[in-house]
């Protein structure tokens, strides 16, 4: 992508814009360049083509600051694209090229059966991602250090090529056995498709995760494969959109790891973008929760079409390596975030059965829930919590007008559907409850089911949608309190502004303990340091601003399944080999619970590399405006809002106007631009000195 991507990162003197697309909403946040003070805004999404509504965002934000696009150092930008492309997109021109003999390797694919306590008995593995008739054998085989067994014959894969074109391809992936340890067979498979299928995408296992488990690997070199096109479309439509004076500007794109990248790089493998927006959540979450004085807490991320949820330990996210996009395995280092279809379009149904369901189909910004002026024709979370008179009748600074009794008269048919004697107050109470059940249960399994006490964490709420139900979920899971921080609806583009260039690597190379050797450990670990700052400077990351983390995956011998450890000590240490064993031993008892100390030989899998470049970040306490301490405030109003069963008079706060150390009782609402928090019955807020709303059962 020329013109986007290549330009090095300012030194400073203007302002860095990050957006992150959403379902229903873009949100914006312009950064001044002291980093000193934050602006935000939000405009509808454009689905169709979310490259209008980014560029709408960045022309409003900055006329409202009365700054001009020249004036712009960098953009970052969070996106459901990759997502997007790969769970809704019709996967038939997809291919994949591999090793004589290894053509069913995804028809194979895994023993394991999902929900193998319930409807085990009745599963059917589903359809593969590609089908057999489009995966083809090229002759070659190199063992597992790299050595070629069998040349690679070229004739083989011009053949490749032709049915390739017979089919209609338009991406590939190419997994050829033990590639990972030698690159040199895929490259010259992708230089002859190239040439013989121009215009094709061709994605190689070698570039996009080079580790071993030839399933996993060939599955997320397929997902790289099929999004390619999906991506390389929308950055090109961004660039038509950006005006002459950003198209030199550093383009920076959020990846699911939690760092950034130039828009030209993630093009060659968008799959690192797969959970682009909600990383960065993630990652402005954990800022805020530190900043506030909590170190534990879980992220809660709800929008308009979904809510992303994530554990954050020690002011540091969960990280995993074996993550899912809908039912395909994908093998990359991303933060660890799961999601759950209750968003604020989350459309409320009645099942064969009779029984009333809510999400995952979300009515998304076009058409919208039924109280948006253009909506759709069936109730959503949104219309619940307008009915119940929670949110205001109009939301981001009164840009968007919502139609009360539009919403009622929905809630009121699908309530005399689901039984003739409920009123649509009690269905929107029932929808609500379902919801953040839905959300809670999560956040069980991502805790008690992994032996952790979820009563230590704090809930950090964000999005438009979360804090109208979170302090609800905050009383489901007894949690130590609920945190709404300022501009909740866009923390997921403030966060945005809060990482730094990131770009990962890793190695196979299985040794066991009586194996290892330092000095070739370091060799390894120089081989992809030198390999990321190579990545890194590509963008114009100088070495003085790079920063590295080395990790293992280790596990003891006869596993099938490895642990990631941080490698903290250096191999040149005396030491460092007891260090690497008993890092690993800790490690498995905190994920497993037991450990074989002294009593079980381990194994190092893979080496891992991380490279940060370090970029200026904003100050979180100095850029947030906060009221001047003090007594509870005028309220902005009062509201009849129904809480167990019944209306009440319910006091409004203006956000802007509560200052430090006030504290004020439950039933409330505070309203600010682009959210609105609810207070239940029998909470207190508090406001802390970083102007974040802090939520905990009262008395």
């Amino acid at each position: 992508m020329p013109g986007l991507v290549m330009a090095e990162p300012s030194a400073g003197g203007g302002f860095r814009v990050a957006i992150d697309t959403g379902g229903t909403f873009t949100d914006i946040v312009l950064s001044d360049a002291g980093a000193r003070q934050i602006h935000v805004t939000k405009v509808p999404s454009t689905p169709d083509n979310p490259a209008i509504a980014l560029m709408d965002g960045i022309e409003r934000i900055l006329a409202a600051n009365d700054t001009g696009v020249e004036a712009l150092d960098a953009i970052c930008h969070g996106t459901t694209v990759a997502t997007n492309a790969l769970l809704q997109g019709q996967i038939d021109d997809l291919a994949l090229i591999v090793t004589k003999g290894f053509r069913h390797i995804l028809e194979i694919a895994r023993q394991s059966v999902p929900d193998s306590y319930g409807n085990s008995y009745f599963w059917v593995k589903p359809d593969r991602l590609v089908p057999v008739h489009r995966v083809f054998e090229v002759d070659e085989r190199l063992d597992f250090k790299g050595g070629v067994l069998r040349p690679l014959d070229e004739d083989s894969i011009r053949t490749a090529a032709a049915d390739l074109r017979k089919y209609g391809v338009s991406s590939v992936g190419v997994c050829l056995i033990h590639a990972y340890a030698n690159p040199a067979h895929e490259e010259r498979v992708r230089e002859i498709i190239e040439a013989e299928c121009p215009g094709i995408a061709v994605s190689l296992s070698s570039d996009v995760w080079p580790e071993y488990r030839e399933y996993e690997r060939a599955m997320t070199t397929l997902v790289d494969a099929f999004v390619k096109p999906h991506m390389r479309r929308y950055l090109g439509r961004i660039k038509e959109q950006l005006p002459p004076a950003l198209s030199e500007r550093p383009f920076l794109v959020m990846q699911s790891s939690g760092g950034v990248l130039s828009a030209g790089q993630v093009a060659k493998k968008p799959i690192v973008t797969v959970l682009s927006g909600p990383a960065a959540g993630v990652i402005g979450a954990s800022a805020v929760a530190e900043a506030a004085g909590f170190r534990d807490v879980v992220t809660l991320d709800a929008g308009g079409t979904s809510t992303d949820i994530c554990l954050v330990e020690g002011t540091t996210p969960q990280f995993t390596a074996n993550a899912s996009i809908g039912p395909f395995p994908v093998r990359l280092p991303m933060i660890d975030i799961r999601t759950v279809g209750t968003g604020g379009g989350s459309i409320a149904w009645i099942d064969p059965q009779g029984h009333l369901k809510v999400g995952p189909v979300s009515a998304g910004a076009d058409p919208g829930p039924m109280c948006y002026s253009n909506g759709g024709d069936r109730p959503t979370i949104t219309d619940a919590n307008l009915v119940l008179g929670r949110i205001p009748d109009q939301l981001i600074g009164g840009g968007l007008r919502l139609d009360a009794g539009r919403a009622r008269d929905g809630l009121a048919d699908l309530a005399e559907r689901l039984d003739r004697r409920m009123t649509a107050e009690r269905l929107a109470e029932g929808i609500i409850e379902i919801a953040n059940w839905t959300q809670a249960n999560l956040i069980r399994q991502m805790t008690i089911e992994q032996g952790i006490d979820p009563r230590r964490f704090a809930l950090l709420s964000f999005g438009g949608s979360g804090p109208a139900q979170s302090p609800a979920v905050m009383t489901i899971l007894d949690l130590e309190a609920c945190i709404v921080p300022p501009n909740p609806g866009n923390l997921s583009a403030l966060g945005l502004l809060l990482v730094d260039y990131r770009s990962d690597h890793v190695f196979t190379r299985v040794r066991s303990e009586e194996e290892l050797d330092p000095d070739e450990i370091a060799e390894i670990y120089d081989t992809l340091a030198e390999e990321a700052a190579e990545t890194l400077a590509k963008d114009g990351v100088g070495p003085d601003r790079v920063s590295y983390l080395r990790q293992a995956d280790m596990r003891y011998v006869g596993q099938s399944m490895e642990v990631r450890i941080d490698v903290k000590s250096d191999p040149a240490d005396q030491a460092f080999l007891a260090d690497l064993i008993e890092a690993f031993h800790a490690a498995h008892e905190r994920t497993f619970g037991y450990a074989y100390r002294g009593e079980q030989r381990i194994e190092v899998v893979n080496f891992v590399l991380s490279g940060f470049g370090t970029v200026d970040k904003p100050d979180l306490a100095a850029s947030t405006e906060v009221a001047a301490a003090g007594t509870t405030p005028d309220q902005k109003g009062t509201q009849k809002a129904y809480f167990a069963g019944a209306f009440q008079d319910v006091p409004v706060f203006d956000r802007a106007a509560l200052g430090a150390g006030v504290r004020v009782d439950g039933p409330l609402v505070v309203e600010e631009f682009g959210s609105t928090t609810v207070v239940f019955p029998g909470q207190t807020m508090d406001v802390d000195g970083g102007g974040n709303l802090i939520i905990r059962k009262g008395g």
